[in-house]
């Protein structure tokens, strides 16, 4: 093999070594490759770009409940995982968007449509899709995707030796989880949702909210959906059913977090 063929190969393994396998909150194995700033960076600009394309609500009282919420889980998730690095400051936006949609970025941005407003009934089952959103933040769930899905271009790019242009920017969107039409929501792996799930209800019981409401609010969304997911096996979400069971079998412990804590009032 020629040795400009072997060489980006070279660099990917070298900087795999130095990197090592990191490790989830939770303690699962993840290699992700992309320094913390530049997700952060990238977060940034993946949401600037949705804020000067998607419409914005006025809603005072909805932006009131979704602004509260937002401090409230931040809050519960720095309770949580205090080892973590968290952004100084979070942005939290709702968009006119009728999809039951949430989503957060590096770098500390969190986007809401209007849509799941609809959905979740109570501001605890709003609590149970944020601190979910904010859990794959946590978790650098966009890190790892980017570092799986474009592999060597990723990689290469961190170390200098691609240009920005033979990058796609709608590569990045992808990773980080915002889909070629803005503000569709794309799913990361089942093995993401599924940690994201069981981090959002530690963080929502942390965060005073109730964490019974997490399983009301995939209730919500199964009979929202009207029987039209796909089945599990199809799809990277965990079908309705399968991630309610996973809730429940967690709510032993996410209760007794509730319960030491003073119930959030938004």
């Amino acid at each position: 093999m020629h040795w400009r063929c072997v060489r980006p190969l070279f660099w990917l393994a070298l900087l795999a070594v130095l990197a090592g396998c990191g490790e989830t909150p939770t303690g699962r194995s993840q290699l992700a490759l992309v320094p913390g700033p530049l997700m952060a960076d990238m977060g940034g600009d993946a949401f600037d770009q949705l804020r000067n394309t998607q419409p914005i609500s006025r809603d005072a009282q909805a932006n009131q409940l979704v602004q509260c919420v937002a401090e409230k889980i931040v809050a519960g998730a720095e309770a949580s995982y205090p080892g973590l690095d968290f952004p100084e400051r979070w942005e939290v936006v709702l968009f006119e968007d009728p999809s039951p949609n949430a989503f957060a970025l590096p770098g500390g941005r969190i986007g809401v449509h209007t849509g799941l407003l609809q959905v979740a009934e109570t501001p605890a089952q709003l609590a149970a899709v944020m601190g979910h959103e904010v859990a794959h933040v946590l978790a650098d769930h966009g890190n790892e995707r980017l570092t799986q899905q474009l592999g060597i271009k990723a990689v290469l790019l961190v170390v200098g030796l691609l240009g920005e242009g033979e990058f796609g920017n709608q590569q990045l969107m992808q990773a980080l989880g915002v889909g070629a039409q803005l503000g569709i929501s794309l799913p990361f792996s089942r093995t993401h949702e599924d940690e994201a799930d069981l981090m959002g209800l530690e963080v929502m019981a942390r965060a005073g909210f109730d964490p019974q409401q997490s399983v009301a609010l995939w209730q919500n969304m199964a009979a929202a959906a009207g029987g039209g997911q796909p089945p599990e096996f199809l799809s990277t979400h965990p079908a309705h059913e399968s991630r309610i069971r996973a809730l429940q079998g967690a709510l032993e412990e996410a209760n007794a977090t509730y319960r030491a804590v003073t119930p959030a009032q938004c």
